[in-house]
């Protein structure tokens, strides 16, 4: 068996529970997944098509929750129509790592059957 980093008694105040925190949420691995493939920026209308499932209102909120995290970055441009860009800062792109592992996992075993 692996070794844990958590006990039972300490998850509750451990590095799996942060990190579980800050990537909670039914868009937020997807919004750094898509902003990690269109490397350097990404405009709200280009990651709102890619996930055409989330409401305009919900994709920002949920931007705006990134950005206090400190794992995206917002640029916006002053001109008319808006320009806004964004893109991932240090912190979001070391999450990088943990989703390919993620994808690795889901690639191994989503033909397992389940009985």
């Amino acid at each position: 068996m692996s070794e844990h980093h958590c006990s039972e008694e300490e998850l509750e105040n451990s590095g799996f529970n942060y990190t579980l925190s800050i990537i909670r949420g039914k868009y937020k691995i997807l919004i750094l997944y898509w902003l990690n493939e269109n490397q350097p920026v990404m405009r709200f209308n280009e990651l709102k098509r890619r996930i055409n499932s989330i409401s305009y209102k919900t994709l920002s909120n949920t931007l705006k929750e990134m950005e206090q995290d400190k794992l995206i970055f917002r640029k916006e441009y002053p001109q008319i129509p808006p320009k806004v860009e964004y893109g991932l800062l240090e912190r979001g792109k070391s999450l990088v790592p943990v989703l390919d592992l993620m994808c690795q996992w889901g690639n191994q075993h989503k033909n397992d059957t389940l009985i």
